[in-house]
């Protein structure tokens, strides 16, 4: 019999593979996923089929080498919707960080013939080379996110991205905000939600993983690192750490640099 629930395929690009792994950790959730959808095609989980057509594309990890390049174009070929996963598929990811640097002299300390290694001058986000319909945040993504946003367009609802900063989701905690009481850097002022401010809650400044939020005044952020005692280019590392490549990121850190 042939199944009529919608087709989920799950696919992996240059990453670390923390947002599959914090799907596959979901539990009981993950148990009740396949109540709701055929999961055609996930590797690290079993099924391995990715050239079938499917409802709904996940896609993990940024767009590194020129076989990406070819795999995410019939990713969106064979997908009626692609949601981008984690801040590698949204915002680039660490990786993206050889953007910042002279590639080719990275790559010779690392291999000892890089002429081997098959790269891209630069390692980007998802969207940079197919129409992403929905993009969830993280490092890794919020595994909870993905199967609320899977039921709401299972539903016929568009999912609706964050859009607060961490400050609010330490404010719903109850959190002391660690800039003030413990004088150290935070991002939260400027990243997007999402986490449920998982370190501010551990007693650590946020790291930005989540991306910035619609409004980002760096500026004023970037004064009160001074104020902490950071110099111009340890608050750049702040902004070009793990989201770098998002833009508002990318710009700020670049201006700090000056």
């Amino acid at each position: 019999m042939t199944s009529t629930k919608p087709k989920l395929a799950v696919h992996k690009f240059s990453s670390c593979d923390g947002c599959q792994l914090a799907l596959l950790n979901l539990g009981e959730p993950l148990l009740q996923l396949p109540a709701l959808v055929d999961i055609i095609h996930f590797a690290e989980a079993g099924p391995n089929d990715p050239m079938t057509r499917v409802d709904i594309s996940l896609v993990e990890g940024s767009v590194s080498t020129p076989e990406d390049i070819h795999r995410i174009q019939q990713v969106r070929e064979r997908s009626d919707i692609v949601i981008a996963i984690g801040a590698c598929a949204t915002n680039g990811g660490l990786q993206a960080l050889a953007n910042l640097a002279d590639r080719s002299a990275w790559m010779s300390a690392v291999y000892s013939d890089p002429e081997r290694i098959e790269v891209l001058p630069t390692s980007n986000r998802i969207a940079d080379y197919i129409k992403v319909d929905h993009e969830l945040h993280g490092c890794p993504v919020n595994s909870r996110q993905v199967v609320s946003a899977l039921r709401d367009l299972l539903s016929g609802v568009v999912p609706k991205p964050e859009r607060q900063p961490v400050c609010m989701e330490c404010k719903r905690r109850g959190l002391v905000c660690t800039m003030v009481s413990k004088g150290e850097a935070c991002m939260g002022p400027v990243t997007r939600s999402g986490c449920d401010a998982l370190c501010p809650a551990a007693g650590r400044g946020c790291y930005g993983c989540y991306g910035p939020t619609e409004l980002v005044n760096d500026q004023s952020l970037a004064q009160r690192f001074a104020d902490l005692g950071l110099d111009r280019a340890a608050a750049a590392r702040r902004f070009h750490f793990i989201a770098n490549n998002a833009p508002a990121f990318k710009d700020a850190g670049a201006r700090l640099k000056e």
